[in-house]
């Protein structure tokens, strides 16, 4: 079997590289014969790969421990589902399931469009064989996954890593990894019309639907592992900005700016070399996140390891994939000329040129910030750290000025936008607006990103709401339906535009959700049985601690009762797993009320059994479903979005008209929303109403373990130093080897009577300075601040040079736009519904 394997991953080298041959000499020499053999070759390298995934599967199902790669990632214990995922836990699984991913991608790519592409056709095939074959050679010289013990044959595996034993972890790989590979799809397009010079629209058209899956599952994945991070580490919290995570992110944010971007070639035949950038730039940051999660130069507890060898490798590939591809680009200049000029900067593609600006600072700043210790250490000898709470000083502006755009790109028009336009447009989401903030300052709210980012929420929400009526009231004048069964047209009329309003929403949610952190309460509470404690609006009383055996672990669990005033809500169980083939590494199985409202989160931080008492960190999050929600609209919009044009047109024809059309429509809706209301509480919690109810008032108070002020500010800023990239005061990992002593060290500095300066530098002379969560205020370190200001400004001052280029005055479109009239909004409007019926 592991020899059948090596055999499969060498032969499918082999092919790919005569597919690359053959496309690439078929193409020059115009041979349909030698062009048909490589597309074929192309196919086989799939159908190879298939196999060698089966083989590999076949073995972990059959625990074959001969294997390395098995005896690393399963055990005997192990259920199937997590013994077939683990062929993607490890790092030479995970290389030859992207190559499967791909080669099935471009299958599917390179059928659909093989007749509509034929130009293309062979040079995408090239492109995709290429990034094969560089993957290819990775498992046949260095990381083959079949290779074998000599000797010594192990009797039972290692297993696999118990936080991946999870049902958000067993999704949220395969996730990032389509997006990943997904990207590849439009490289190759785009690289495709850089070679022959078929630089029209036509190439656009193949990729965005491609573009847009991708987007959508590296949206789920880390959606996923935000919800993996909230519910399996035990921190209370969902994101720290950890290099995995931010190698999965750098690519969405440049795909997010492609996908508004090429919306203006599509209509205005503009951003031409701006878009094939950032289509190789995409994909050039799904290579460097899958350089940065397995060489090693980086430093994550979700990274592969070191490995020199495969960082030197995947430097010269990334390499040569920048020289070939901008040369290109630089070679094609000529092509790539914009078709028309930047009519005025009050305008639609203004507000893109500004909405790609900040994505791609955005990213720009997450890979400096992320490589920063790296870089330190190159340069400096010394390792420095970037913790959280830097990333969330920059990010948080960085946000809300792109949240306000989500809510201004909507109302500008294209081309040029009048004054009467924009009185008309943003008069009620700038009401919405300020009636917001008014009610967030009446109400007391004093965490100030959290009010700006309810008061921008509500300017969205009615730009969206406002968007959908004007338009349904419109089509309304042609179809004689009621309203809401004009806006269900409008919207499959159209799908990628509302498709795109609804994604909208879901960020809108998303972000309501994120404003909710300001909210957070927490306290760590020492409680015996019967003894309660009052945390937020919860009351939670420790009723004991039960101890229980599986074939793969020992689980210790704590049993709780949550209260809301007198009313018992349930019990909870938070617990911690110790396995059995990794009793160093045990999980945290957080217990969770879930409400639309909050999340009381509930981790059991320490116990002694014999006196049945047990530390908690209790964490009341306000809003926090509301990020996975948002997220669930987000997809729903991107799905309307990818529906075929015309299937949701010929729906919405053949749909009955008239009173009874409408009615039957309001029905469906109103069914349709009652089926998507949020459901009660749901968690790891049970109610225990076969028990007797017992009131909070009558059981013993329990301890709060008091931090004053400047503990808690200082807990942030001190990182904790088992490994786990957090700082001290949020660490959640069990057993941690840093957390306690280094609070306690805090502790006793703060109550000593020192200040904020000197008890940080007591820590850096105790521990070093990639203690702190920020770079510490030294020559060197001030890169870290004014690398990511000299970045914007230096992008602002591009993309204004370019908007001031752009913005010559076309006479003859200037005449066209101003011949729109008073309300040049609903005269658009008009002739795009026109159009469409």
């Amino acid at each position: 079997m592991p020899a059948l394997g090596t055999f499969l991953l060498l032969a499918s080298f082999v092919v790919a590289c005569y597919a690359a041959t053959a496309c690439i000499a078929g193409a020059r020499r115009r041979s349909t014969r030698l062009t048909e053999s490589g597309i074929g070759a192309f196919y086989l390298v799939t159908a190879l790969m298939s196999v060698a995934s089966a083989v590999i599967l076949y073995a972990f199902v059959t625990d074959t421990y001969q294997i390395k790669y098995v005896d690393r990632y399963s055990d005997a214990a192990q259920p199937l589902l997590f013994k077939l995922t683990a062929y993607w836990g490890g790092l030479d699984g995970s290389i030859m399931f992207w190559v499967l991913l791909l080669s099935v991608f471009g299958a599917i790519a390179v059928r659909n469009s093989r007749e509509s592409h034929r130009e293309l056709i062979p040079w995408v095939v090239a492109v995709i064989s290429m990034v094969e074959m560089f993957f290819l050679f990775l498992m046949v010289v260095h990381n083959n996954p079949f290779e074998t013990y000599l000797a010594d044959i192990p009797p039972d595996g290692q297993g696999l890593n118990p936080l991946l034993q999870n049902i958000y972890m067993v999704i949220h790989p395969p996730s990032l990894y389509i997006g990943f590979v997904g990207m590849t799809i439009p490289f190759a397009f785009g690289m495709a019309a850089l070679a022959t010079g078929y630089l029209d629209d036509s190439w656009l058209r193949a990729v965005r639907r491609w573009t847009l899956v991708s987007w959508l599952f590296l949206a789920l994945g880390l959606t996923l592992g935000m919800i993996g991070a909230y519910e399996e580490l035990g921190w209370g919290g969902y994101w720290g900005w950890d290099p995995v995570e931010n190698a999965g992110l750098l690519p969405w944010f440049t795909a997010t700016a492609f996908l508004h971007s090429v919306m203006v070639q599509e209509r205005r035949g503009m951003l031409r070399v701006w878009n094939m950038t950032l289509v190789i730039t995409t994909f050039f940051l799904t290579i460097f996140g899958t350089f940065m999660t397995r060489s090693g130069v980086v430093q994550s507890v979700h990274a592969f390891g070191e490995d020199r060898e495969l960082a030197w490798m995947f430097t010269v590939f990334m390499t040569v994939l920048l020289v070939v591809s901008f040369g290109l680009l630089i070679y094609r200049l000529p092509l790539l000329r914009a078709r028309h000029e930047l009519d005025s900067w009050v305008s639609r593609e203004a507000a893109f040129l500004a909405n790609n600006w900040i994505l791609l600072f955005s990213a720009m700043f997450v890979l400096f910030a992320t490589m920063f210790p790296t870089l330190s250490e190159a340069v400096g000898g010394q390792r420095l750290t970037v913790g959280p709470p830097f990333f969330n000083k920059w990010m948080l502006p960085i946000g809300l000025m792109l949240l306000a755009l989500t809510g201004v790109g909507p109302l500008l028009a294209w081309r040029k936008s009048t004054l009467d336009n924009l009185r008309f447009q943003f008069l009620w989401p700038v009401v919405a607006a300020l009636v917001t903030g008014a009610a967030v300052v009446a109400l007391g709210v004093r965490v100030w990103s959290s009010g700006i980012c309810f008061a921008l929420s509500a300017f969205v929400t009615v730009t969206l709401l406002q968007e959908f009526v004007r338009g349904a009231r419109v089509r309304q004048q042609y179809s004689g339906s009621d309203l809401v069964t004009s806006a269900i047209g409008l919207v499959a009329r159209n799908q990628r535009r509302y498709g795109g309003y609804i994604v909208h929403l879901g960020i809108v949610l998303m972000a309501l959700g994120f404003a909710g952190d300001g909210f957070q309460q927490e306290e760590q509470l020492l409680l015996k049985p019967g003894q309660s404690v009052t945390v937020g609006p919860y009351t939670v009383r420790h009723d004991g601690i039960a101890i229980t055996q599986d074939a793969q672990k020992q689980m210790v669990t704590a049993k709780m009762t949550a209260f809301d005033g007198t009313t018992e809500l349930g019990t909870l169980t938070p617990a911690k797993w110790f396995y059995t083939k990794r009793p160093d590494e045990p999980t945290t199985e957080v217990a969770i009320r879930r409400t639309f409202a909050d999340d009381l989160y509930i981790v059991l931080a320490g116990f002694d059994v014999e006196q049945q008492s047990a530390t908690f960190h209790v964490v009341v999050n306000p809003l926090v479903n509301w990020i996975w929600a948002g997220f669930g609209i987000l997809a729903i919009g991107t799905l309307i979005a990818l529906l075929p044009e015309r299937a949701l047109a010929v729906a919405a024809a053949r749909a009955p008209s008239g009173a009874g059309a409408g009615a039957t429509t309001t029905s469906l809706l109103v069914l349709a929303a009652l089926l998507t209301l949020p459901f009660p509480a749901r968690a790891h919690a049970a109610h225990g109403h076969d028990e007797p109810q017992e009131t909070v008032s009558s059981v013993n108070t329990g301890t709060i373990i008091e931090r004053l002020p400047l503990e808690r500010e200082l807990g942030d800023e001190i990182l904790c130093t088992c490994g786990c990239r957090l700082p001290a005061g949020t660490c959640g990992m069990f057993q941690c080897q840093g957390k306690a002593s280094q609070l306690k060290r805090l502790k006793e500095l703060v109550e000593a009577g020192h200040d904020r300066e000197a008890i940080l530098a007591t820590f850096v002379q105790e521990h070093g300075t990639d203690i702190l969560t920020q770079p510490p205020d030294t020559p060197f370190n001030r890169l870290a601040w004014a690398v990511p200001v000299g970045l914007g400004l230096f992008g602002a001052a591009v993309a204004g040079a370019v908007a001031v280029r752009w913005s010559r005055q076309s006479t003859t479109d200037g005449a066209s736009a101003s011949s729109a009239g008073a309300d040049p909004y609903q005269a658009q409007l008009d002739e795009e519904l026109r159009d469409l019926d």
